[in-house]
């Protein structure tokens, strides 16, 4: 495993049991994430991304093989353990935003921030200053209902960032957002990119594919080719 490797899955299967049929969702899933890349996992609908997501962002275990989140074996880890890392080292923005609907953009962002015991005054300033940083400074009291899908999503990546992650994983997100907002988006993760986060992003759209320095294909549950992008 490369020193400055930041997630590494090796030989990955996810099998989820449907009855008397088992479904082998992953099957032998392998490859690596170094500090500072910006990688995309491209896709077709029932190509295993979703599952594979779950893998990358340590939300899930695998049936057989072993994921390398900073160097830890997570299928060791118990669920607390788990959270914990995962809380302090990757961001997730996905593409539903989830965000609560009855808290402002702020309070939002500044949740995750409450897990890791961060505190009041501390959460407040960080949120604001996130906020700013994705041009939100004027919405900082708007809740959800009140922003549009492109202001919902950016309050999502600056929500992502709160615990200062070193890895954002990205799940499909300018799927519901109109083609010029998803380009800002996109921007977005560039820069974050550029100032060093390392990004992971899930999509079926190869156009948005290949803003990434490197493409995963992945078709039922492995990964199939490997291509660096010409950007």
């Amino acid at each position: 495993m490369a020193k400055n490797s930041v997630i590494r899955l090796n030989n990955v299967w996810k099998i989820y049991q449907m009855g008397e049929v088992q479904v082998e969702a992953l099957k032998g899933l392998s490859f690596e994430v170094a500090s500072g890349e910006f990688v995309a996992i491209e896709g077709p609908s029932g190509s295993g991304k979703s599952t594979a997501m779950n893998m990358v962002g340590a939300l899930d275990y695998p049936t057989k093989g072993i994921v390398y989140l900073d160097g830890h074996d997570i299928t060791k880890l118990s669920e607390s353990q788990l959270a914990t890392i995962r809380g302090r080292k990757i961001g997730f923005v996905f593409q539903q935003f989830n965000l609560l609907s009855n808290l402002s953009a702020m309070e939002n962002v500044a949740l995750p921030m409450m897990f890791q015991g961060i505190s009041q005054i501390k959460r407040k300033e960080r949120s604001k200053k996130l906020l700013e940083s994705v041009s939100l400074g004027e919405r900082l009291s708007h809740k959800p209902s009140e922003l549009s899908g492109g202001q919902q999503q950016r309050v999502a990546i600056a929500r992502a960032l709160a615990n200062d992650p070193e890895v954002v994983l990205a799940d499909e997100p300018t799927g519901n957002i109109d083609s010029k907002t998803g380009r800002d988006i996109i921007n977005l993760l560039r820069e974050l990119n550029k100032k060093g986060k390392t990004i992971i992003m899930i999509t079926h759209d190869h156009n948005l594919a290949k803003v990434a320095d490197r493409i995963e294909l992945l078709k039922d549950g492995i990964i199939i080719k490997q291509k660096r992008s010409k950007k």
